[in-house]
């Protein structure tokens, strides 16, 4: 499908996996391939995949990574890195002068001071956020819940062969609610903040509509299927989370 999208003009392949709403799972091996093939570069956002995902061993030519999240962990930060090849870190590193966006020295300091205990930071975050999915997996109140650490999930064999692990972040669907019910939901958390910028140590939730930053293929709701929500879990205790939902 993709080869068929390759134009002669066509320098610049962009993923991100899993996709950060849907969580849908890309096989980007096959996707550089054929970006490869066509004369562009792949270019992966990262985010989900410090230290569980190796790009360039999946043939990713640029990786960014927004700081901001799991490598800054304190929610203190608003920063970006960007790691390349040997092949295409002179033309990043001549980019990145010209622009003028280098980062400032309490940013770098506050980044690297994540990066040491980022290892430790995404394992709680992955065992917390196997837990929640699973417990909500069971709930009555929900028809899907989008994980792909789970078995249930459409891409967890391809996954699981890409990745070496999960981090605090999924999605779910709920059957449909009045939205009065949901505000009242999302109000009512205790230990549940609201906010966009996932990744810090504290447990967040949002309600989203998948389609609204989809421009090719509407997401497939389905009948039954109501308002969808994305939890990232923190470092609270899983036995509090899962009180607090």
């Amino acid at each position: 499908e993709l080869e068929k999208l390759m134009r002669p003009e066509t320098k610049v392949v962009f993923v991100e996996s899993p996709a950060s709403l849907s969580f849908e799972v890309m096989d980007i091996p096959a996707l550089a391939k054929v970006a490869h093939k066509g004369g562009a570069k792949v270019i992966m956002d990262n985010t989900y995949g410090p230290l569980i995902y190796k790009p360039f061993e999946n043939g990713v030519d640029v990786s960014i990574n927004a700081a901001t999240k799991y490598i800054g962990g304190h929610s203190d930060i608003m920063l970006g890195l960007i790691a390349t090849t040997r092949e295409t870190y002179r033309d990043i590193k001549r980019s990145v002068a010209e622009l003028g966006c280098p980062p400032g020295n309490d940013d770098a300091y506050l980044a690297l001071r994540g990066l040491r205990t980022l290892s430790v930071r995404l394992r709680q975050h992955e065992r917390a956020g196997l837990a929640l999915a699973a417990w909500l997996e069971k709930r009555p109140e929900v028809v899907r819940v989008m994980h792909p650490g789970l078995p249930s999930h459409p891409q967890h064999e391809l996954f699981k062969r890409d990745f070496k692990g999960t981090t605090g972040l999924f999605g779910f669907q709920l059957k449909e609610f009045p939205q009065e019910a949901v505000d009242a939901m999302l109000n009512g958390m205790q230990l549940y903040a609201m906010g966009f910028s996932w990744g810090g140590f504290e447990s967040l939730m949002i309600q989203n509509n998948i389609s609204s930053v989809r421009s090719v293929d509407k997401w497939k709701y389905g009948d039954g299927y109501g308002p969808t929500l994305r939890i990232h879990a923190g470092l609270e205790d899983i036995e509090d989370l899962i009180a607090d939902l």
